[in-house]
């Protein structure tokens, strides 16, 4: 994803930088591509599961490979998962 939609544009959701998530909340990782942030390209669209709160930004477990791998990320990029 390298580009938004032409009514995206500019926007910044304050919903999705407030949200509050709980542990053990299911999550996928979408970039939002208007925060300037060192972010893997490798995440996008990966779904993990919420382990803690690490400031404003929470730890999230996602499963790569065999391996399970913490990263910290900010609300803003994740997105709550239904059950």
């Amino acid at each position: 994803m390298k580009r938004k939609k032409i009514r995206e544009k500019g926007k910044l959701r304050l919903s999705r930088i407030f949200q509050k998530l709980e542990k053990g909340d299911k999550v996928a990782v979408v970039r939002e591509i208007s925060v300037k942030a060192g972010f893997p390209e490798r995440l996008q669209g990966r779904s993990g599961v919420i382990e803690g709160r690490r400031g404003k930004a929470y730890i999230i477990k996602i499963i790569e490979g065999k391996q399970e791998k913490k990263f910290i990320i900010e609300p803003i990029h994740l997105k709550k998962l239904k059950e």
